[in-house]
Formats: structure tokens, C-alpha cells, sequence
């Protein structure tokens, strides 16, 4: 039986008649794409066997990690709990992959640039492997089930693959999913507990740079040329991108499957808002929050998308324009 939802979309596919390269620096970036292909089953060693307690990633990075609810459990099962929250992690990552393959087959056709249409396929390429590389990890470690997709996730590729502008496309994708994925697979690459899990996350946080480099090189020159009601668009999106993704995501299904109720899970939620406000994150997390923040500033700064109109909203969010 399919598994799955349909989106409904509308895409116009722009048919070039020249193909002569257009863009020297996309042009650059397609020939790294090709030099930086790799096979998920040959370049992986799967057969590394898994050390020390049996769990998957750091500890520090379960959110009830240091709470009376981590004290009072045992230690098998604390280690089932990291190997949930692992694979609930890595079903929200696996989804998100196939998202983006989706997106960028939609981008090979509505981008009009010889070279943007080359690297995209390069990309569709990349993604495709990502979501079979996370996928045989999930197969290898845990049992091969993943858990549905969750919301935000859901939302975020849904509008993306039903928006017909390339653009748009760009900003949600490459710009702030990226660059989110980008900070969020350099943290599991250096913390997992898992050799394995640490080569695929290096593996794709490879191809995940050069992807989010299609946003840099792509859009400045059209937002620079872009009319006041286009630049007010993408700015809208820009914003309504980044607090989908910046919204986070809870492992509810994680807890309620361990038999913790709605009052103890409220206070983990609690917990868990308090700790980030307060800066009392633990370290992989305080890393990944700064990586994040500064790369996405950094980054919308580049391609022309921080004005003072959505400032505020930019702030509201968390991110230090000031420190850009």
C-alpha cells in the first residue's frame, strides 16, 4: 500500500534552446558537485560495529537529559530513550531529504540558467542519496521504522512544492532549510555517539554547503533587481520560512510512548523554553543555536533579504542582527 500524501502543484518548465554555460560561478559549483559524488552503500562502512552503551547520539541532546525525569529513569531505559529520540530525529531528517528531492527536480525545470538547471540536477542527485543514506542508517540501527512526519516539516515542503517561483523555492529551500541543515548535521557529525551516524552526517553535510552556495550565488543579483512589491514578497517568505523552521519540533510521539502524561510533558516543554531562554543549554545545543543564528544573518545579509522593515520580525525570532 503507498505511503503518502499529494501535494497539488504548478510549475512552468522553462525549455532552453541554448546551452552554452551562462553563469561562471553556478558553472564552478556544478563541477564540484561532480568531483564530490559519493555511493551511500560503498562509501559508508557499515559494518563499524556500535560502542559503548548502545545509545546513538549524545545524551545531552535527549531534553530531559539532567532533569529529576532523566534521574528517576534506569539506565536501559535511558539508553531507549536516546535510541527513540535518535529515530525520531532522523525520520523528521529522512522525510525533509525527500522533500528536497522533490523541490529540486521542480527547480531543474523553472530555473532558466544552463548552469542553475545542471547543478540542480546535481542536487536532486544529492538528495536522492541523502534520503537513501538516512534511510539504511535508520534500517541498520533501528529496526528500519521511521515516525510520520511531523508538522512542521509537513507544512514547509507542502507550501514550497505548491509555490511556482523558483525563487521562493530558493529562499525556502536553499537559503534557510540549508542553512539550518548545514548547522544541525555539523552537530550530529561531532557529537553522535555513533561512528557510523558520524560519517553519513559528514557525508552530507558536504553536499548540504554546496547546496545552500546555490542560494548565495543565485539570488543577490535578483533581489538587488527585484521591484519594490517582488522584494516585499520575498521578504514575507523569507520570514514566514524561518519561523516554520525555526518554530523547532518536540518528540511527542518519543514520550507518550514511554508512558509520560500530559502534566509531566507539559513540564518538559516548560523545561526545555526556560532552558533555551535562559542560555542554559547544554553544549551541543548552545553550539548548534549560535552556528545557526550566525549563518542565517549571515547569510540573508549576503543575499540582500535583512531590511528594517522585517528587522523586527528577524529579532523577534532570536537572531542578533547587530553581530552579523
Amino acid at each position: 500500500m503507498d505511503n503518502g500524501h499529494q501535494v497539488e502543484t504548478r510549475n512552468t518548465a522553462h525549455f532552453r534552446h541554448d546551452y552554452a554555460s551562462d553563469q561562471s560561478d553556478l558553472r564552478r559549483l556544478y563541477e564540484q558537485a561532480k568531483i564530490d559524488q559519493w555511493n551511500a552503500a560503498r562509501d559508508i562502512d557499515w559494518a563499524v560495529p556500535l560502542d559503548g552503551d548502545g545509545g546513538l547520539i549524545a545524551d545531552d541532546l535527549v531534553d530531559i537529559h539532567g532533569t529529576r525525569f532523566w534521574q528517576a529513569m534506569s539506565e536501559a531505559d535511558r539508553i531507549e530513550l536516546n535510541r527513540r529520540v535518535t529515530r525520531w530525529r532522523l525520520s523528521t531528517l529522512v522525510q525533509g531529504e525527500h522533500g528536497a528531492m522533490l523541490l529540486c527536480s521542480q527547480l531543474v525545470e523553472c530555473v532558466q540558467g544552463q548552469d542553475a538547471k545542471l547543478f540542480q540536477a546535481t542536487q536532486v542527485a544529492d538528495e536522492a542519496r541523502h534520503n537513501e543514506v538516512l534511510q539504511r542508517y535508520i534500517d541498520l540501527r533501528l529496526d528500519g521504522e521511521i515516525y510520520p512526519v511531523g508538522g512542521n516539516v509537513r507544512e514547509i515542503f507542502d507550501t514550497l512544492l505548491g509555490t511556482s517561483s523558483w525563487y521562493l523555492k530558493t529562499i525556502g529551500l536553499q537559503l534557510v532549510a540549508e542553512t539550518f541543515a548545514v548547522s544541525l548535521f555539523r552537530m550530529l557529525a561531532e557529537s553522535s555517539k555513533d561512528a557510523v551516524l558520524r560519517q553519513v552526517c559528514r557525508r552530507i553535510l558536504q553536499d548540504e554547503a554546496r547546496h545552500m552556495g546555490f542560494a548565495m550565488l543565485s539570488l543577490p543579483e535578483l533581489v538587488s533587481q527585484a521591484s519594490e512589491a517582488e522584494h516585499r514578497e520575498m521578504e514575507d517568505f523569507a520570514v514566514w520560512a524561518l519561523g516554520r523552521t525555526l518554530a523547532g519540533t518536540f518528540p511527542l510521539p518519543v514520550y507518550q510512548e514511554l508512558g509520560f502524561g500530559k502534566a509531566e510533558l507539559d513540564e518538559i516543554k516548560r523545561f526545555r523554553r526556560e532552558r533555551a531562554a535562559g542560555g542554559d543549554e547544554t553544549a551541543f545545543r548552545k553550539y548548534f543555536r549560535r552556528d545557526l543564528h550566525d549563518g542565517l544573518v549571515r547569510n540573508l545579509r549576503k543575499v540582500g533579504l535583512i531590511t528594517d522593515r522585517i528587522a523586527p520580525s528577524l529579532e523577534g525570532f532570536g537572531l542578533k542582527l547587530a553581530a552579523a
